[in-house]
């Protein structure tokens, strides 16, 4: 009967060692999958042009037309990075050529 009672409390023992493993593997697993997701997310990103300093203060804001730019400087960097502008009316990579970057 002894030799029962010791055989069911190592099976337990070892279940629970078991799960306890599996739970320690399976967050070992989940971070390293979340480390590779964000390192590969860094490597898909585009380049960002932080060349020019005046480049650097502007942002997305819905402006669309080379009338609403206040110099070529914003104007190239709406082209960019922005989406749905209209200011490269003959697709030469040039915007806003008749107001700004003459």
């Amino acid at each position: 009967m002894r030799k029962i009672i010791l055989l069911v409390i190592l099976l337990i023992l070892g279940w629970k060692a078991y799960e306890r493993y599996g739970q320690e593997f399976n967050q070992i697993n989940a971070t390293s999958e979340h480390a590779f997701s964000a390192q590969s997310e860094l490597e898909d990103a585009p380049d960002i042009d932080i060349g020019s300093a005046s480049r650097s203060k502007f942002t997305c804001d819905g402006r669309v037309y080379c009338s609403q730019m206040k110099s070529c400087d914003e104007a190239i960097y709406f082209v960019e990075h922005c989406p749905n502008v209209k200011m490269d009316g003959n697709h030469d990579g040039i915007p806003c050529e008749k107001q700004w970057c003459i």
